[in-house]
């Protein structure tokens, strides 16, 4: 599909560039994970069953979340890494790290683990909620470069910080409800996808909120179910609007916004696609594995 017909606003930066992006998106509408080029064309796509998380890794391979774990997929589809969790239990997060190792919050058992390329639980943080409901117990959660750990208990409406050790040492308290994703920035700061609250906002470290959009600030895209971010080097965030709650089919799935909260990129493509719960931006210089991605 041409990039015209994903672009329901002017995709003009001020500098007077056009703004497109190729990337990687899981899908949860379509249970599918989807490589989509700069033009808008999908390029590549993966059957995954409530998918919340993707990466592109260096290799060009993708790591994706599922339901019941987290797999490691060529581009031509061979499996070359697998986790698998036992039933009920749930993942709805995956992050690469330096050591081969891979970041997973395990609903259920309510853990975080790193399993390292042979499929072994090399360490085991043991966590505590008090949302009986497997499915709202965490979505996104991340290690982050000074080695904590960030994890958003999503049926208690609150993000944690735990040291190395699995201490808790920080709570931030988040706009009701089902918060989703919390990404540390370079300056210590930290971007909060506030979910089924319609808030995006970013707090100090003194938690602060030092930046926010609400639900109707922005024309055209009013902030449904907040899902996963990335902030771009450029001081841009990237947000997927899920709005599978009421909404779907209603407005883009994803924008690029500015600091002064201006809309720069879009897509709203309903025959391709249906709700984005995560993206990865592949024009974005760095290494996920290194922490370099910031989503």
């Amino acid at each position: 599909m041409a990039l015209a017909a994903l672009i329901g606003l002017p995709t003009l930066e001020a500098a007077g560039q056009k703004v497109a992006h190729p990337f990687v998106c899981t899908d949860n509408g379509r249970n599918r994970v989807y490589v989509v080029a700069a033009t808008g064309e999908i390029e590549w796509e993966y059957p995954a069953r409530v998918c919340q998380d993707a990466w592109m890794l260096p290799n060009g391979n993708i790591l994706l979340s599922h339901i019941h774990g987290v797999k490691e997929v060529t581009r031509d589809k061979q499996v070359v890494w697998e986790y698998k969790t036992q039933r009920p239990n749930e993942v709805h997060t995956c992050q690469p790290l330096p050591d081969g190792r891979v970041l997973i919050g395990e609903c259920g058992t309510c853990r975080l683990i790193e399993v390292d390329r042979q499929g072994k639980v090399q360490k085991e943080i043991k966590l505590t909620t008090t949302t009986r409901n497997i499915h709202l117990q965490m979505r996104q959660c991340r290690r982050t470069p000074q080695g904590t750990y960030l994890v958003t208990f999503t049926g208690e409406n609150k993000v944690c910080e735990f040291d190395a050790d699995g201490k808790l040492s920080r709570t931030i308290k988040v706009p009701r409800k089902h918060v989703f994703a919390a990404v540390r920035l370079p300056d210590g700061n930290t971007l909060i996808a506030c979910g089924d609250a319609h808030t995006l906002i970013e707090v100090d470290r003194n938690d602060k909120v030092v930046w926010r959009i609400d639900e109707n600030e922005l024309p055209g895209n009013p902030l449904r179910f907040v899902a996963g971010v990335q902030r771009l080097p450029n001081g841009n965030t990237v947000v997927c609007n899920w709005g599978g709650h009421g909404h779907r089919g209603k407005q883009p799935q994803v924008f690029e916004v500015t600091r002064d909260k201006k809309v720069v990129w879009q897509v709203f493509d309903n025959k391709q696609f249906r709700l984005f719960s995560s993206i990865h931006l592949l024009d974005v210089p760095g290494d996920p594995t290194k922490g370099e991605i910031l989503r």
